[in-house]
């Protein structure tokens, strides 16, 4: 009201602005005199002028009113989903494929979107995304996932897939092969993710459909330390194709699977029900745009 008679000069031309009666206005002032324990205003006959109290308290009306409708600004736009915080667990390759090109999408469609993002595999990031400590984990299915007691909680959206490639080391018999039959490794040393990782079950489930128990030698869940193993002797392995980008094999062989092909089944996960806020629904888009292309 002090703010409205500031810009109109009387206080009926406030109260209409207000669509207020002028007694109304009036009674709202005197509150507010009382309140604030000084004279805001000095009457002169039908016209009134603020003291000078009341100037500097008019002029932090207009600061608040500012404010009013920059927080009405954001809290439109946060509804629209191109402001906010979200929070996204992946593992190393998806963070480096998928999304961090997203954020980078994510940056020209919503500047205001702040996105932080955990490097952590899939069992890890399951649990971030139950505990609330992430809105978005990106992992890979295996067994463990499917049918897995938080899936009522738990709501997939299947990204991309890509095959896995065998890695031979320099010399190896089989390196001008075509193809490799997983069969052939059943007497090499082997190179694979730790248990628990989602890689080294599907690595454990394609040997057991070739009919073999690999002999795991040495582990290691980063793949360039496990590409540089395997240039150097210390055993084969199976890596998603999407992996061995950028990695310098140091005169390893790459080769494909025959026949039945592992593959790397990666999805996006968000808490059910949380699939509509609309700054998910605009990650969730970045990052299927992103994907496109990635399924072999």
């Amino acid at each position: 009201m002090l703010r409205a008679l500031a810009d109109h000069g009387t206080v009926t031309a406030a109260a209409q602005s207000l669509y207020l009666s002028p007694s109304a206005a009036s009674q709202q002032l005197a509150a507010l005199e009382t309140e604030v324990g000084q004279a805001l205003l000095e009457r002169r006959g039908r016209a009134v002028r603020l003291t000078a109290a009341g100037t500097v308290l008019a002029e932090h009306a207009r600061a608040i009113a500012v404010q009013l409708e920059r927080a009405q600004a954001d809290v439109a736009a946060c509804a629209a989903g191109s402001t906010g915080d979200v929070a996204i667990a992946a593992f190393a390759t998806a963070i480096t494929e998928v999304v961090a090109p997203s954020v980078a999408r994510l940056r020209e469609r919503a500047p205001g979107v702040r996105v932080r993002v955990k490097d952590a595999e899939g069992h890890t990031s399951r649990r971030l995304l139950i505990d609330g400590e992430v809105d978005v984990a990106v992992a890979v299915e295996h067994r463990d996932t499917i049918g897995g007691r938080d899936d009522e909680r738990v709501l997939r959206e299947p990204l991309y897939a890509e095959p896995f490639d065998v890695v031979l080391p320099p010399g190896h018999r089989l390196e001008h092969t075509a193809e490799v039959p997983l069969s052939q490794l059943r007497t090499d040393p082997w190179i694979t993710p730790w248990p628990g990782n989602p890689i080294h079950d599907v690595v454990l489930l394609a040997c057991e459909q070739a009919r073999f128990q690999p002999r795991v030698d040495s582990l290691s869940d980063d793949f360039r330390a496990v590409c540089a193993l395997v240039a150097v002797g210390a055993g084969v392995a199976l890596v998603p194709r999407s992996a061995l980008r950028g990695i310098d094999l140091a005169g390893a062989g790459v080769r494909p699977v025959s026949g039945p092909r592992p593959t790397r089944r990666v999805f996006a996960a968000v808490r059910r029900g949380s699939e509509r806020h609309p700054l998910l629904e605009l990650t969730l888009g970045a990052l299927r745009d992103q994907a496109e292309g990635l399924s072999a």
